[in-house]
């Protein structure tokens, strides 16, 4: 059964953080709020745990893991970026909005989109998620917590543990955070920018 911890949404528990913390290290399978819906979270290089969040969402290999970070000066480190995106991840983060982006040798392989070498990145502008970042030390490995053939994202924590509490290790419950996800910007391609799912974020800059 999971864990179940209530945090401030605006001025997260230290204790509370280091414990979530301490069981992604471990290995667990977390849900979390961000600024657009829940998203299930675990490490970057936990094998079992990423299998774990792929067999709840029914992933195919055509899907992009994403990597939230703690600010934007982390994007670079896991995707290659030029001097244009650059200017336009700056100007968009912290924020809804996932971008996917080449993925550089520090992601590793198994997290990369099959055919394409690519992966999603992004910050959110929550307290939670960005606490919760900033104590592990490096990106959540995360996915919108929309369970297979349903139309919109698990948004009540409580509901969430109880469909979920054989699949996680804990639910973080940081208040309502809505339930629409993120836009999604493809900057991967050579044709400039495509959005593939519009959501929270604003994407009339694209238009």
């Amino acid at each position: 059964m999971s864990q179940f911890f209530s945090i401030h949404p605006d001025n997260p528990q230290p204790r509370l953080i280091n414990q979530a913390v301490e069981i992604l290290k471990k290995g667990g399978v977390i849900a979390y709020p961000t600024d657009s819906c829940y998203a299930l979270g675990c490490q970057l290089g936990g094998k079992a745990a990423v299998d774990r969040i792929t067999r709840i969402r029914g992933f195919d290999g055509k899907h992009n893991y994403t990597l939230v970070c703690a600010d934007f000066s982390e994007l670079a480190t896991y995707a290659k970026v030029d001097n244009q995106q650059f200017r336009l991840l700056k100007q968009l983060t912290p924020g809804p909005y996932t971008f996917i982006l080449q993925a550089t040798r520090e992601v590793p392989r198994r997290l990369q989109q099959e055919k394409r070498k690519t992966i999603g990145l992004r910050v959110p502008d929550n307290a939670i998620a960005k606490a919760l970042v900033d104590a592990l030390g490096e990106p959540i490995m995360s996915a919108t917590l929309m369970l297979p053939g349903e139309e919109q994202p698990l948004f009540d924590a409580w509901e969430i543990r109880e469909r979920l509490e054989h699949e996680l290790d804990l639910v973080v419950e940081g208040g309502y955070c809505g339930l629409e996800p993120t836009s999604v910007v493809d900057l991967s391609g050579d044709d400039g920018y495509q959005v593939t799912r519009k959501g929270l974020g604003d994407t009339s800059l694209f238009d």
